[in-house]
């Protein structure tokens, strides 16, 4: 008899609509994550819930209602795609269940499904390319959590980090070689930013910037989200012939000035300041588009660049549901049924 196998692919989160009060929620429950802000439990509930949420919810709708289409919140309706393809091309023990770590669809009421429907194995798939605690390890954690909980308990499988998975690269070198690199002044990699205390946890030795992260993969590094970065970019840098001194690696979304450097928005600047007037600009650490892509990179990042004197910053597509990418979830799925 066929194993029975659900697949559950996570994604990080939206609010349910651009409304205040959905915003305020999403984000009342993404920076109480610990893993998000990992400081300790008081010094966290004055800072997110009497500071951070109270200011940032009503500009963060504001920056929503620009990102909503008639379909919804971008990420979730293209996660729902690629959902929707990778269930059509898998075989048919398979079931594929897509939730989000943060608001809906929640963990908990589709894992409550997914353990009703009673299958022999269930695969947990995060898909965060590069290993981080505040993505992958809370997605996963959160998952054990509701699973330990069961009485009846399946086997259970965890999908990594799969920044250098073959088809994963190949899918944003397609997307690129879109776009004639000759035609740029410079190529920006721009990750998701992180606080530096979280990467430097990740050692025992000593701090991140002890490890050369920046400039090879080792034993030591593979699991710092910092090292996996620059591995991608290399990856794809070599793929499409971008030589090192056109590209520069950096991070957005930064919360304060601890965390990974040196920041796009400010790479950007320096770029037009340096008299650059086209930047093409790829977000691997995204495999949809999402606030982060369409908004920040393809909007703010675009305004900061002519207010120095650029002129055009081209985001560079997600993965979203090339079929490239699609045949990457497949195979993925089936090395780990």
């Amino acid at each position: 008899m066929e194993k029975k196998v659900g697949v559950l692919l996570i994604q990080l989160g939206t609010p349910d609509s651009p409304k205040v009060s959905d915003v305020r929620r999403y984000l009342f429950e993404f920076l109480n994550d610990e893993r998000v802000i990992d400081i300790p439990y008081i010094l966290r509930k004055i800072l997110v819930n009497l500071i951070i949420v109270p200011f940032r919810a009503p500009k963060s709708a504001k920056i929503y209602q620009e990102l909503w289409t008639d379909t919804g919140s971008p990420l979730l309706t293209i996660s729902e795609n690629v959902k929707d393809k990778l269930q059509n091309i898998l075989p048919e023990n398979f079931t594929v269940e897509l939730a989000m770590r943060y608001q809906n669809p929640s963990m908990d009421d589709v894992l409550e499904k997914m353990r009703k429907a009673n299958y022999d194995k269930i695969i947990v798939f995060p898909l965060f390319p590069q290993y981080a605690s505040a993505t992958n390890g809370s997605a996963v954690a959160k998952a054990m959590d509701i699973i330990r909980k069961w009485w009846v308990i399946p086997e259970v499988s965890f999908v990594g980090q799969f920044f250098d998975e073959p088809g994963y690269i190949e899918g944003f070198v397609k997307q690129g070689a879109k776009y004639n690199i000759d035609d740029y002044d410079h190529v920006l990699f721009s990750y998701h930013g992180l606080p530096e205390r979280q990467v430097d946890k990740v050692y025992e030795d000593g701090p991140c910037k002890d490890h050369d992260c920046d400039v090879r993969l080792t034993p030591e590094n593979k699991l710092c989200y910092k090292a996996t970065c620059f591995a991608t970019t290399r990856d794809i840098a070599t793929r499409l012939n971008i030589p090192e001194d056109k590209y520069t690696v950096c991070f957005q979304s930064r919360l304060d000035k601890k965390w990974l450097e040196p920041f796009s928005d400010k790479v950007v600047i320096e770029q037009a300041k340096k008299g650059a007037k086209k930047l093409l600009v790829f977000s691997p650490a995204f495999v949809a588009d999402c606030l982060e892509t369409i908004i920040e990179i393809g909007d703010e990042y675009q305004e900061i660049f002519e207010e120095h004197g650029g002129e055009k910053v081209q985001l560079v597509d997600s993965l979203n549901e090339d079929d490239i990418w699609i045949e990457t979830l497949k195979k993925m799925v089936l090395d780990r049924a």
